[in-house]
């Protein structure tokens, strides 16, 4: 089970978001300001950390700025009251992972929650192997009995995310809001283009298998004998 912590110094707020949390199979763990979430990451593992901005005495910049320092990797959703570009460029150069504008819609909540939690496990695998076949995530290489070649990042992450779930059928949207970000304007028909250019690079290549699942998606797997 995830460990989710929660740093939100509103009760109510905080309140729901553990509830939404519990209720959908993770465990939340509650804390009411950066002081606090300090001393819990020194005696819990967290698996990814919710995070208001507004904190009494650190803010939730400054909080994610000394766990980056320290070099702490712990995906960081950060939930802030503005929607100004300035603050969420604020965000990023700080370290965060994500954010979302108050308030808070729990679904959304989830998606994201959902999709940092992927891509922590992706990155944290490095090397993934299937038969003769192998992806390093550190040199976005694919090597196979026909040499070794280096991929565009997101051609190397689709087939990474597609291949770490194997046979599990991911909605266009899904791969969108994985590795184009959920707020982009490109098309979703983009997922297609990069299917497509994977598919003609794997070809020859006896171990995976890109399959269209009509009506919903893709999935990727070991390729039939």
């Amino acid at each position: 089970m995830f460990r989710i912590m929660v740093v939100e110094d509103d009760t109510n707020a905080r309140k729901l978001m553990l509830a939404v949390l519990a209720q959908n199979g993770y465990e939340p763990v509650p804390a009411r300001d950066a002081t606090e979430a300090l001393a819990l990451l020194d005696r819990k593992h967290i698996d990814l950390i919710l995070l208001d901005v507004m904190l009494p005495g650190m803010d939730g910049f400054s909080l994610t700025r000394e766990l980056r320092r320290a070099g702490n990797s712990i995906p960081i959703l950060t939930v802030t009251a503005k929607e100004l570009m300035a603050d969420k460029r604020r965000g990023f150069l700080a370290g965060t992972d994500d954010y979302m504008v108050k308030p808070v819609d729990e679904e959304e909540m989830l998606l994201r929650v959902a999709a940092l939690l992927r891509r922590s496990r992706i990155a944290d695998e490095h090397t993934l192997t299937l038969g003769g076949t192998t992806l390093d995530y550190d040199a976005l290489t694919l090597a196979d009995e026909r040499g070794r070649q280096v991929l565009p990042p997101k051609e190397f992450m689709l087939l990474f995310l597609l291949l770490s779930y194997q046979d599990k059928i991911f909605t266009r949207r899904q791969l969108m809001d994985e590795l184009w970000d959920m707020d982009t304007d490109t098309d979703e028909r983009t997922v297609d283009v990069h299917i497509n250019r994977l598919r003609e690079r794997l070809r020859d290549n006896p171990d995976i298998e890109l399959v269209t699942v009509r009506g919903l998606g893709y999935k990727a797997g070991r390729r039939a004998p």
